[in-house]
């Protein structure tokens, strides 16, 4: 008898308990929820003083510390910098591998990534995203000397540099080029100036920052994709209000002319949009 008396009491103390934690913080007397929780809102970053931003610091000319020692820089990291200034709050920044960034995210240890996290449909399902601050766009790569090549229908039968692991790679087969394996654009660029190869096909981006850098007048664009791939700043879901704000704060930066400052100073030209 006694043992049944014991339970009862035992089970009505655990629903009490289970019903203050799925009461409201303000009815149950706690605190409200963390930054985790359901999104990041506007006020709790203001509460802070504030911006928590994921990004990976080793992603020149995006998110990097000059020659690996210096204070991180990187157009990303000026744009969501003057973002927050907007805000009236200050950017700290927690640098983290890319493989490991969402995931940060979602356990609430960022309330943002800035790290050219490109707009696509899968993205879309599980988090919020600002409006666009990066737009860019394939481009076919040629010797600057070169006549034959002027849209992707004139790569059948040519031969492109081209990372096997990349999307451009399949492009280039898709446009009927011949592929040469390489590791990366520089490998890619060598093979070009030697005539090795007729052309590469990559990121505008690319070869904007290549080209910022080393004013390479013996290569040039021969033609780019109808297709953009925009970038973005990235939210958990729930986080609406926050990135309302920061949308507005990117309205203004374009309208005062601060995302093309921004933008020529890392790639020669506006890319913001």
């Amino acid at each position: 008898m006694m043992k049944v008396r014991v339970s009862a009491l035992l089970g009505a103390a655990a629903l009490v308990l289970a019903a203050a934690a799925c009461g409201s913080p303000a009815e149950s007397g706690g605190t409200a929820p963390p930054r985790a929780a359901l999104g990041t809102t506007l006020q709790q970053v203001r509460d802070a003083g504030v911006l928590r931003v994921g990004t990976e610091g080793t992603y020149r000319p995006f998110s990097y510390h000059e020659d690996g020692a210096g204070g991180l820089t990187g157009y990303d990291v000026e744009v969501v910098t003057a973002v927050t200034d907007k805000l009236g709050v200050e950017s700290q920044f927690e640098e983290t591998q890319w493989d490991a960034i969402f995931a940060g995210l979602e356990a609430g240890r960022f309330d943002v990534i800035a790290n050219q996290v490109t707009i696509n449909d899968e993205r879309k399902a599980k988090y919020e995203f600002s409006d666009p601050y990066t737009v860019s766009r394939g481009v076919i790569v040629t010797r600057a000397d070169n006549t034959d090549i002027a849209s992707f229908a004139d790569l059948k039968g040519k031969t492109t540099a081209q990372s096997l692991t990349s999307n451009w790679y399949q492009l280039a087969k898709d446009s009927g080029a011949r592929v040469e394996a390489v590791e990366g654009w520089a490998q890619s660029v060598s093979l070009l100036e030697q005539g090795r190869v007729d052309a590469t096909i990559n990121d505008k981006l690319t070869y904007l920052d290549y080209q910022a850098t080393n004013r390479n007048a013996d290569i040039k664009i021969a033609s780019e994709t109808e297709e953009t791939s925009e970038a973005a700043l990235a939210f958990r879901k729930g986080s609406t209000d926050l990135v309302e704000a920061v949308n507005q704060a990117l309205d203004e930066l374009r309208a005062d002319g601060t995302l093309a400052r921004i933008s020529k100073k890392y790639f020669g030209e506006d890319v913001s949009s």
